[in-house]
């Protein structure tokens, strides 16, 4: 841990959502056996992973959890699944009904007894939505890509959360940025000189799963495996 605040300084929590909060990967691999096991077929669901990583990067990419139409009829050709609209439209949905991570309600919960909390996500508002429901509506404010009108680690996301913060009475500088993706959140707010926490939920894994992989990784300032060690990280900091 290199941290250059303590926990105690910050009024704020942004948090990235899909991959930190929400399990999406399992959602993916979920659906996606599904229908292998109903086609006969064996899979190497991380490759299927990573593939579906790669997809994300390209310039036709969509909108999330959207896009996983457009992936899945890719992933069917290379895995040699059956492609249909219904099956495209099955796994944008399960993908849009993640569930969250076994720590990620409850953490929320004892962090926004000392913190306002904000949702950061590239979801579409209406996957976000039912994010929200399963995490207990834990969010003092909440920022999907049709509200930003773009994704990130685009500076553009960071700076319209960066208005409201202030336009209600605070600065950037009292907000820490928690969140797994390297590539979407972890080396974008150090570079607009955010505090930051890498939530580390591939820990002990190879690879990069269906995150992009980014260019470098950054050191973060705080590092910790899942989101109960930040919630209990702040409460040692408040003397709890």
């Amino acid at each position: 841990m290199t941290a250059t605040k303590p926990l105690t300084t910050f009024s704020y929590v942004s948090f990235d959502v899909v991959g930190t909060l929400i399990d999406f990967e399992a959602a993916i691999t979920g659906a996606i056996d599904s229908v292998a096991v109903e086609a006969g077929v064996d899979l190497d669901l991380e490759k299927v992973l990573s593939f579906y990583g790669a997809l994300r990067s390209e310039p036709e990419a969509e909108l999330f959890p959207d896009d996983l139409a457009r992936c899945y009829g890719r992933i069917a050709a290379e895995f040699g699944l059956p492609d249909t609209p219904e099956l495209r439209t099955r796994i944008v949905e399960a993908v849009g009904d993640a569930d969250p991570f076994p720590d990620s309600a409850e953490a929320l919960a004892r962090l926004g007894e000392r913190y306002r909390l904000i949702a950061m996500t590239n979801a579409r508002r209406w996957a976000f939505e039912r994010y929200d429901a399963k995490l207990g509506h834990p969010f003092w404010a909440g920022f999907t890509t049709d509200d930003t009108g773009t994704e990130k680690p685009d500076p553009a996301f960071f700076h319209k959360v960066f208005a409201h913060v202030e336009a209600t009475g605070g600065t950037p500088e009292q907000i820490l940025h928690a969140a797994q993706s390297q590539y979407h959140d972890i080396g974008i707010s150090r570079q607009l000189g955010m505090t930051n926490a890498w939530i580390e939920r591939r820990h002990g894994q190879a690879g990069y799963g269906g995150t992009i992989k980014p260019e470098a990784v950054t050191e973060p300032d705080y590092h910790f495996k899942s989101l109960a060690e930040l919630a209990d990280a702040a409460d040692r900091a408040a003397g709890n």
